[in-house]
């Protein structure tokens, strides 16, 4: 028996599942919809006044399109109050029958499924994506387009959580680097330098996995790189990077100098082997030798993924001190001991 118990328990304790989110905004309700496919839809200025209003949560074939099995389109704008500008927010969208893309002001941030022609289906994978602080038009309106495709039976934004959440004990970062980021795949152990000129570089929205940003199905090595001003009021703190989830294994250098690292990287693929570091949360000391206030500091984080989704894909990402740091894994832990003391009691 305790053994069952254990594997329950090591199940529900597992990242996602020990989540708790609180709603930022309620998305539930009427969405501009139609049916067909163009990309076009995506766009943050086209113009669906004439589309057909639908209610969310529910399959489309109950609100009025019977029978219909293919691609269709959603469509919602809202405005996030300013006063959420410092969370790392979620788009959370319950199940969606069969395959998605989401669009936010335009951009892909997430999709889960296959489309035809290498059609597979998602229905009963539950949808979470980051939206990117560096594309939310705080205190203004924002534009969601979600694309869809269906094979048979019901299709649409089925059921769920429907709406913009964040985490509750979110860590307090001194600095907030999600955003755009230099990119680039490969491997040159030289890209760790400071002085390597990557303007040339794609750019990269942190965090989020590759595949959803232009790399779909790449497998391999990859390097991020950031640079930034430290302010001056953090110079006597001691601070540490962090990272949030990476998948799969990371190596973490900062003003060329390495920090860290989670799982054991090799130069050579064929000699990598990992397992669970990608539920891993990433957290790199910055040692006080390494750090320069006033002016720029680099990250450069190297990455290899061996197969699915690659990248530095959940947050949080920047800096934090050390002190807001254990305030956070304080309380992670006693989120931890609160399901054991629902399980078994005190």
């Amino acid at each position: 028996m305790r053994f069952y118990y254990l594997v329950f328990l090591l199940f529900v304790i597992q990242p996602g599942h020990s989540q708790q989110w609180e709603q930022v905004i309620n998305l539930r309700g009427t969405w501009k919809f139609e049916i067909g496919d163009n990309l076009k839809w995506a766009d943050t200025h086209f113009d669906d006044h004439s589309w057909t209003n639908i209610h969310v949560p529910d399959s489309w074939e109950n609100e009025g399109f019977p029978g219909y099995d293919g691609y269709a389109w959603y469509r919602r704008n809202f405005i996030i109050p300013t006063s959420e500008s410092e969370s790392e927010l979620y788009l959370r969208l319950g199940y969606i029958d069969d395959v998605d893309e989401v669009y936010f002001n335009g951009t892909l941030i997430g999709f889960t499924g296959s489309f035809p022609p290498d059609y597979r289906t998602a229905y009963n994978e539950p949808r979470t994506y980051v939206l990117p602080t560096s594309l939310i038009n705080f205190g203004k309106e924002n534009v969601l387009a979600i694309r869809v495709f269906d094979e048979q039976l019901e299709g649409g934004i089925l059921r769920g959580d429907i709406g913009v959440y964040k985490q509750r004990n979110q860590m307090e970062l001194a600095m907030n680097l999600s955003g755009e980021w230099k990119f680039r795949t490969g491997d040159n152990f030289s890209w760790k330098d400071e002085d390597i000129n990557d303007s040339h570089w794609n750019t990269i929205l942190v965090p989020g996995f590759w595949e959803t940003q232009g790399y779909q199905d790449y497998d391999g090595f990859a390097w991020y790189r950031k640079e930034f001003i430290l302010p001056k009021d953090l110079e006597n703190k001691k601070l540490i990077l962090v990272l949030g989830k990476i998948d799969d294994i990371d190596e973490c250098y900062f003003n060329g100098t390495k920090i860290g690292a989670t799982g054991r990287m090799r130069d050579h693929p064929e000699d990598i082997r990992f397992s669970n570091e990608y539920q891993e949360f990433r957290a790199y000391y910055l040692p006080a030798s390494d750090l320069r206030f006033g002016s720029k500091n680099t990250i450069a984080v190297r990455v290899y993924d061996g197969f699915i989704d690659g990248g530095i894909y959940q947050g949080p990402i920047g800096i934090t001190t050390r002190e807001k740091y254990l305030d956070w894994k304080n309380t992670q832990s006693r989120d931890t001991f609160n399901i054991f003391e629902k399980l078994f009691g005190k």
